[in-house]
């Protein structure tokens, strides 16, 4: 079972330099075979608690979107 913070570090990975509604982000992982072994809606929304990614609902794009500010 991988850890809670590796998960999140792999979630932000597939984010660094873009801006993915939850459900492009599913498919990114789906098609390098990657799979979040909780529900991706909830952990992105905890992960967006706890200040390691951004993100906020885009009428344009129909749904959340999530991206990663720039690290220091």
């Amino acid at each position: 079972m991988q850890a809670v913070e590796e998960r999140y570090a792999l979630i932000k990975q597939f984010l660094i330099g873009k801006t993915l509604t939850t459900i492009e982000l599913e498919h990114a992982m789906n098609d390098a075979n990657v799979h979040c072994p909780d529900d991706l809606a909830r952990t992105l929304n905890v992960m967006r608690r706890k200040g390691l990614i951004k993100g906020e609902v885009s009428v344009e794009r129909g749904g959340w979107v999530w991206w990663v500010e720039d690290q220091p």
